[in-house]
């Protein structure tokens, strides 16, 4: 029953921050992000008794907007899977948070703690897994909406996402050659320390040990999202809105939503792989807790560090989050060839070349 409770609450505390609290808000910094890159105000109009807290209740407007508008359903489109894709395209990106640790494995009342609401020994490959199956929310939504426009968006997403999944695990096979784990937690663990590069400390985050590796697997992990530049299956200029060009109301707005809610998946997941996790540089765990055990006591030197892993954490999945946006808004849209030819000239070829290379300084410094 103890059991069953703190996995509830691991999941509730995901849900209430990462899905009810960040995705929202992500609307309003993508808004306010382009506007101060583009020396514009940005979104400011949104107000409850003439306060408008800097644009902060756009994304309320924004969902009661959503909320009141009709939800059509095209002549001749297939009704049942119309309404059940833009559920498969939502699920899975929520569903991905279960293996990330928002903090590391703590020693409290006796017993073990971990911060991830399924500590599970493969969790990259149920992220891996659990992630390409957003693919059958578009694809479906393409071709149930009886819209050619829709129908050449779903094609292009089919082969977008299909393609981008091969070169994004091969992407990170350094990551499980230098860590030897699959799990997110030893991962994290792993991270916190000090690694000595050319005698100059550093932390010993995925960053520094698989560089190529953290190039390769942030632009692929973009790509699946379907977000600019890569947002080929929607391609307004091209196809109106792509594979939901005939979605509105909420059915639209779960479609708008699970791409920032993946948003947030990708920042915490290049946050757990390749920028430390949880970990402070230069403050192990064992001295954070050691230090202010010895003023307040073992255990509550646990729990503030526990609390300063936690914050650590999401700073760091907002930091990723601006550099999404900053990426989204730098770039202009590239055509479907070049994100081909990206993806299978370019990537592809790169991401074998670092297994080898890992596996050879690997090999040289008796590694294996």
């Amino acid at each position: 029953m103890l059991f069953f409770l703190v996995v509830l609450a691991k999941a509730l505390f995901i849900l209430a921050v990462g899905v009810a609290a960040l995705a929202p808000i992500i609307t309003w910094i993508e808004r306010k992000q382009s506007a101060v890159m583009q020396d514009r105000i940005g979104a400011n109009r949104a107000d409850i008794g003439g306060v408008t807290v800097i644009g902060l209740f756009h994304p309320i407007a924004d969902v009661l907007k959503l909320l009141t508008k009709e939800d059509v359903v095209p002549r001749g489109a297939n009704r049942a899977l119309h309404m059940m894709a833009p559920v498969i395209s939502a699920v899975p990106a929520i569903a991905a948070f279960a293996v990330i640790p928002f903090g590391g494995v703590y020693e409290l009342a006796g017993g073990d703690l971990t911060l991830v609401a399924s500590d599970a020994d493969w969790g990259l490959l149920y992220i891996l897994a659990i992630g390409s199956l957003a693919t059958y929310g578009a694809v479906i939504a393409g071709w149930s909406s009886n819209s050619n426009w829709a129908l050449l968006g779903g094609m292009r997403c089919t082969a977008q996402m299909i393609s981008y999944e091969v070169t994004m695990g091969l992407s990170l096979v350094g990551v499980f050659m230098v860590f030897g784990t699959l799990k997110l937690t030893d991962m994290g663990v792993a991270q916190d320390s000090i690694l000595w590069i050319f005698g100059v400390p550093l932390p010993n985050w995925g960053i520094f040990l698989q560089p190529l590796g953290f190039l390769l697997f942030l632009t692929c992990v973009m790509a699946e999202n379907k977000r600019p530049p890569f947002d080929l299956p929607e391609a307004e200029s091209e196809l109106v809105a792509g594979y939901f060009t005939e979605y509105s109301g909420m059915r639209f707005g779960l479609f708008y939503m699970s791409e920032f809610i993946e948003v947030i998946v990708i920042s915490a997941l290049v946050t757990a792989i390749f920028l430390g996790g949880w970990s402070i540089p230069y403050l192990p765990t064992e001295v954070i807790i050691g230090t202010v055990g010895g003023w307040f006591g073992e255990g509550a030197g646990t729990i503030i560090c526990m609390l300063l892993h936690v914050a650590t954490f999401f700073l760091k999945v907002l930091f990723m989050i601006w550099v999404q946006m900053l990426i989204r808004w730098s770039f202009p849209r590239f055509r479907y060839d070049q994100v081909m030819s990206l993806c299978w000239k370019g990537i592809l070829p790169l991401s074998i070349a670092n297994i080898f290379a890992t596996a050879l300084v690997m090999l040289l410094r008796g590694s294996v």
